[in-house]
Formats: C-alpha cells, sequence, structure tokens
C-alpha cells in the first residue's frame, strides 16, 4: 500500500493547479505547515524546507518554492519574490528593471520530495524563460501579470490556465515529479 503524499501549502491558487497538473492518479493530500521562510539559493532553500516539512509531517511529503529571476539582476528577487511583490506590487516588480535594457528573466519553480524525516529530499526543478513586462492581465495569482513566456504574446495572468498549465515552470517541475513517482511506485500511468 502507497503512503500518501502530503503537499505544504497554504495557498488554494497552487493547489488548485498542481491537481490540474498532477491529474487524480497520485494519493496526494494539502496541508497549511508554517516554515520558516529561509535565505540562500533556491536549490539549497527547497531542500532545507523539504527536510523541515517531512519531519513535521512525519511522512511523505511535497514541497514547492517559486521564484522569479531577473537577468539583469543576475537572478534576484528570486526566491525573496514574495517580499518584493508584497512590498511593490507587480508594478513595483517591472519598475525594478526601469534601469536596465535587460528586462529578460525566468521563472523558475523547485518541488522536493522527501519519503519522510529520514531520507534526503529530491528537488526537481523547472524553468521557463520569459520578458518582463508591465503588468497585464487579473491580479489573483501573485506575479503573472508581469512575466510573459518566451514565445507567446500574453502574460501568465492572460493566459487560459490549460496553456499555462502545460508550459510553465510548474509544469516543468511537476512532469519529473510525476516521472519519479510513477517509477518508484506511488500510481500508475494513465
Amino acid at each position: 500500500m502507497t503512503k500518501t503524499i502530503t503537499f505544504i501549502t497554504g495557498n488554494a491558487k497552487k493547489l488548485e493547479e498542481v491537481i490540474q497538473i498532477l491529474g487524480t492518479s497520485l494519493p496526494l493530500q494539502s496541508k497549511k505547515v508554517d516554515l520558516p521562510e529561509l535565505q540562500g539559493e533556491p536549490y539549497d532553500i527547497s531542500k532545507e524546507k523539504c527536510r523541515l516539512a517531512a519531519k513535521e509531517v512525519n511522512g511523505p511529503v511535497l514541497i514547492e518554492d517559486t521564484c522569479l529571476c531577473f537577468n539583469a539582476l543576475k537572478g534576484l528577487p528570486g526566491p525573496y519574490v514574495k517580499w518584493f511583490l508584497d512590498k511593490l506590487a507587480p508594478e513595483g516588480l517591472y519598475d525594478l528593471l526601469a534601469a536596465h535594457t535587460d528586462k529578460t528573466g525566468y521563472a523558475l519553480c523547485n518541488f522536493a520530495y522527501a519519503e519522510g524525516p529520514d531520507s534526503e529530499p529530491i528537488v526537481f526543478e523547472g524553468r521557463t524563460d520569459g520578458t518582463i513586462v508591465p503588468p497585464r492581465g487579473p491580479r489573483d495569482f501573485g506575479w503573472d501579470p508581469v512575466f510573459q513566456p518566451d514565445g507567446f504574446n500574453e502574460t501568465y495572468a492572460e493566459m487560459d490556465k490549460t496553456i499555462k498549465n502545460t508550459i510553465s515552470h510548474r509544469h516543468r517541475s511537476l512532469e519529473k515529479v510525476k516521472q519519479y513517482l510513477f517509477a518508484n511506485g506511488y500510481a500508475q500511468q494513465q
């Protein structure tokens, strides 16, 4: 019998997107756990958050950490984008690049999985390159209004969710998670 994996999130929009991408073939439940806001490089933050979550839940966990990285700022705001967005709003994120001609960046999503409190977390990275643009579209999901993925004329916020969920950084990371979990007996691919 496969254990249920606890996805650590208090964000209903993230949970909705994860379910839309993963489907219902994996035994997944969600739980809000207050984890410390860590500092460092995205990979290291994801790994440590997963380690802490596995101890808290005492079982299999999946955590997610999302970044918006500006090439002109050498990857910042990166894992701190939540705080930048809170203080500056989408317009302020775009304004951070006012003095720079390079408006390119990338959306980065790391999912990390641990079998339990004594196992080493595995990090699955997903990345989508794009451009940071003046905010367009609904403002109901973080920094989506300022990120326009390469090859598209719409921001994440303007896109139909079914399209976004096939090209996003979150989708790319979750595809790797899904392959790993299927290969390790968590579910049968549909």
